[in-house]
């Protein structure tokens, strides 16, 4: 990798406030896709090996910069950043019964909780980590809901294939023992798609 293609990488990384397609690069700089991925990989994997503040991750369709997760309690101290657990205990049950069974509806979602979910959803959905996905036929045409992009990019994530153990989103053990539970009693529903990728998609 040249010294003129590092620092190029290096700038856009750094200006860029969503993750940096490998395609979006190669097209900008008129070079070859392979040649981008593999340098953007060689500068992930220096990185790591130099043991830097921060580190190059390829995540929701792209590339992105992040602090290193060893410096997160002083970054913490210094900034007030989004974090997971600032989602409530009713917003981190629904977004992980849409994480591990979508496309869902409210009305699964509802059943895996419980309780009525219509105002948690609809906060996930403003937060931009929950969309409307599709409609299930079987159920009058009723919204289903799908893990959007951002998603993926705030729990760092490629893909939806990189899910963490439920336990990561569920509250407590309680909690997760019943979504698990609940989840395996529930299929999912006939969806009538937007042709959209729910897993990457705003």
């Amino acid at each position: 990798m040249s010294d003129t293609l590092r620092g190029t990488l290096e700038a856009l990384l750094f200006v860029t406030d969503e993750p940096l397609p490998a395609p979006r690069v190669a097209k900008l700089l008129e070079i070859p896709e392979a040649e981008v991925t593999a340098a953007l990989e060689a500068l992930a994997a220096e990185y790591a090996r130099d043991e830097r503040g921060f580190q190059l991750r390829e995540v929701a369709g792209g590339w992105r910069m992040y602090s290193h997760p060893a410096f997160h309690p002083v970054i913490e101290k210094m900034v007030l950043s989004w974090d997971t657990r600032r989602l409530s205990q009713a917003a981190l049950e629904a977004l992980a019964v849409i994480a591990y069974h979508q496309p869902v509806t409210r009305q699964g979602v509802n059943a895996v909780r419980g309780v009525n979910s219509e105002a948690v959803i609809s906060s996930l959905v403003e937060k931009g980590l929950v969309r409307e996905a599709g409609r299930d036929r079987a159920q009058g045409n009723a919204v289903i809901y799908g893990t959007t992009r951002t998603f993926l990019e705030k729990f760092g994530l490629k893909d939806l294939a990189e899910l963490p153990p439920l336990e990561e989103f569920a509250p407590d053990a309680a909690t997760e023992t019943a979504i698990r539970e609940r989840l395996n009693a529930i299929e999912g529903p006939e969806v009538e798609d937007d042709d959209e990728s729910i897993a990457t998609v705003d």
